[in-house]
């Protein structure tokens, strides 16, 4: 699928839920987000049928996000129906590793393709404020059952945020010792006004990738290691924007996804799909395509129009808009 501007898009994220067992300060408020009806839910069976048509039209590449993806039943079948649809190569999927230890052997052989694992502190108690009600041990375990479940890439995603003070050469050095993608996104704002995340989005709080660079590097000379080469050919490049950089030696690799100082939009090959039915054609904009009221009524044809759609109102760029009418975790993060 071409989309008015020439670009090819061929990656589709799916969110499965609303729902989520954290309460991120960047993605939703404390008391959570007003769940949608399960009736305005897309059924499974709704999914992978679009799916289906999703990838007779060009999708390859399919990423199942939430809310947290692993909270919604019937998930592991939905992997298997969508890794076995003709034409998709890559199922991929982003949680926050709570449920992996339980789950991560099941997903691999229903064909999960790959993990990214949302962590954005390695501090006990940060991770508690950032996460309003987790444990920082639970998000490692599920790191380690990743791997030992035999998933690679395996790739760890952390939002850096000016105000969390994080420590950025801490997480670059997971890529070190085992095969663990290390990327750091900036912060977005996402949400009603940017001013859902209890901390609150300001431009003050975006930390520029190369930044984030030039700190690792500072501070891995002061502590006697290499600094960060561009990896080479064997980097997880994936379906996604990241640019990837690993220390000489290395296992993993450490990326970063410059939404705001760097924007990647003109590459940009993704649609989106809400939990309720709704495809989104970029992040940043509130127009949404109403799918499943076509879905319910066996209208394939409605599907493959509002990808039509999708792909002629594809924004060419976000424009450095602010705030949007969703929250990440009802979009998909």
């Amino acid at each position: 699928m071409k989309d008015h501007l020439g670009r090819t898009i061929e990656y589709l994220r799916i969110s499965l839920t609303d729902r989520c067992n954290y309460r991120c300060i960047y993605c939703m408020p404390e008391e959570g987000v007003v769940s949608l009806p399960h009736e305005q839910i897309l059924r499974i069976e709704e999914i992978a049928h679009l799916v289906r048509i999703a990838a007779d039209l060009g999708i390859k590449s399919v990423r199942l996000t939430g809310g947290e993806p692993l909270v919604r039943k019937g998930v592991v079948d939905l992997v298997r129906d969508v890794a076995n649809t003709p034409g998709i190569e890559n199922v991929s999927l982003t949680t926050n590793g709570v449920l992996l230890p339980k789950m991560a052997s099941d997903l691999k052989r229903a064909g999960l393709s790959r993990v990214n694992i949302s962590l954005d502190t390695l501090e006990e108690d940060q991770f508690a404020y950032i996460t309003r009600r987790g444990h920082l041990h639970e998000t490692l375990d599920g790191i380690a059952a990743a791997l030992e479940a035999g998933f690679d890439p395996v790739k760890i995603n952390a939002v850096t945020v000016r105000s969390l003070n994080q420590d950025y050469l801490a997480f670059a050095r997971l890529s070190m010792d085992r095969p663990l993608h290390v990327r750091f996104i900036e912060y977005m704002p996402v949400g009603d006004s940017a001013g859902v995340a209890g901390c609150g989005w300001g431009p003050d709080d975006v930390v520029p990738n190369e930044e984030v660079l030039e700190t690792i590097n500072a501070q891995a000379r002061e502590a006697g290691l290499p600094e960060l080469v561009p990896a080479g050919g064997d980097s997880p490049l994936g379906w996604g924007p990241a640019r990837y950089w690993e220390f000489p030696g290395a296992k993993g690799t450490v990326g970063f996804i410059s939404a705001m100082s760097n924007h990647f939009c003109s590459q940009c090959n993704r649609v989106r799909l809400t939990a309720d039915g709704k495809l989104r054609p970029c992040l940043f904009s509130d127009v949404e395509l109403d799918v499943r009221d076509a879905l319910r009524r066996g209208d394939d044809e409605g599907v493959r129009a509002a990808f039509a759609e999708a792909l002629r109102i594809k924004p060419d760029e976000h424009h450095n808009k602010v705030g949007t009418e969703r929250n990440m975790s009802q979009i998909g993060g």
